[in-house]
């Protein structure tokens, strides 16, 4: 099907008369066409989003209208529009949608006119649910994670250790509801299921850059926490590496359907031994014994902390600078200390 339909005309030519410009726009921006939403009509509503005199309810309540259609197509680009408007709209339209009880009902939606109606549908249950889960995350954590300032000075590297072990869970949510999204390079098919991938995949990128900044920020205080904080930072981070594996099969669809691999972050797993590194000082604190770490694995330590910063941090001003080197010195003398003893941890000169 291509082109405007004739329900689309009528909805279009209704708004007209009553004088709704917003709603007009919406009908506009998800119409029966194939395609994703058009530039004028999202640019519109994102200036809607700024202007004090709209109401933002209404706007919010008329994308919502639009996912009660019964075709793929409008249902999709409603939320489509609706992403890009979290994404590039006022925040005051985050907060609205932060603030319902409830945003998209669609775990049973399924559109049964045609066979692209059934294999779209998947996506559109999946899709509103990442759209839920983001709404959820700025409730929770009063802040967007794909907005926030990063870099040595940005929020999730500057956090403290208990705000920092409940902000985390709330980041790890939300990317694995994005990567729940699970395209197939042959599944993206259409312009409405692309355009909904590529925001997808410029959210992927900035979430992840916040969620690896946080878990930096927790290595530099794990040697420091107390004995419970530990424990959570561990699985925190036992997950993090779980993440990663599966963030770098989504980027391999991004990379197959030709978007520039430059906006993807080099995720090179961290060797083992970190993490034993960090089993092994919790089971200090606990007054288990595990194995003594060696010469190797000390320096090792450091070493994979440094792949950890280097590789993984995301968007050229995210990179952590080598001015930051210090940082090494003093995870190196908290090891020295509490772990392996402190003539046992080679000068950082030796291991680079």
């Amino acid at each position: 099907m291509s082109g405007q339909s004739l329900t689309d005309r009528i909805a279009a030519a209704q708004h007209s008369m009553t004088g709704s410009a917003i709603s007009k726009a919406v009908c506009k921006a998800t119409t029966h066409e194939v395609s994703g939403p058009k530039k004028k009509h999202l640019d519109y509503l994102i200036h809607c989003t700024n202007e004090l005199n709209v109401s933002i309810p209404h706007l919010a309540d008329t994308l919502l209208e639009r996912t009660a259609s019964n075709s793929w197509i409008v249902v999709f680009k409603a939320l489509i529009t609706t992403h890009h408007l979290m994404m590039y709209g006022n925040d005051r339209l985050m907060q609205y949608l932060a603030s319902r009880n409830t945003l998209f009902n669609l775990n049973n939606f399924l559109d049964k006119a045609a066979l692209q109606g059934y294999n779209m549908s998947t996506f559109i249950r999946r899709y509103s649910c990442y759209l839920n889960e983001k709404a959820m995350s700025y409730r929770l954590a009063a802040m967007d994670f794909t907005k926030m300032k990063r870099g040595a000075d940005g929020v999730m590297r500057t956090m403290n250790t208990e705000k920092l072990i409940k902000t985390l869970p709330i980041i790890q949510n939300q990317l694995d509801a994005l990567l729940d999204f699970q395209p197939n390079s042959n599944e993206l098919t259409n312009g409405v299921i692309n355009t909904a991938f590529m925001l997808l995949f410029k959210d992927s990128i900035r979430l992840f850059a916040a969620y690896n900044e946080g878990i930096i920020n927790m290595l530099e205080k794990y040697f420091d926490m107390k004995k419970n904080q530990c424990k959570e930072a561990l699985e925190i981070y036992k997950t993090f590496l779980n993440r990663m594996t599966k963030l770098s099969e989504f980027l391999k669809v991004a990379e197959r359907v030709g978007i520039d691999q430059g906006d993807s972050p080099d995720l090179t797993q961290a060797p083992s031994s970190l993490l034993e590194a960090l089993e092994q000082h919790l089971a200090s604190l606990e007054g288990r014994k595990l194995k003594d770490l060696s010469t190797a694995s000390s320096n090792s330590f450091l070493w994979n902390l440094w792949l950890i910063w280097t590789q993984n941090c995301v968007l050229s001003h995210s990179l952590i600078a080598l001015s930051e080197f210090p940082l090494l010195s003093v995870i190196s003398h908290s090891i020295s200390s509490k772990v392996t003893g402190p003539s046992e941890v080679s000068p950082l000169s030796a291991i680079l």
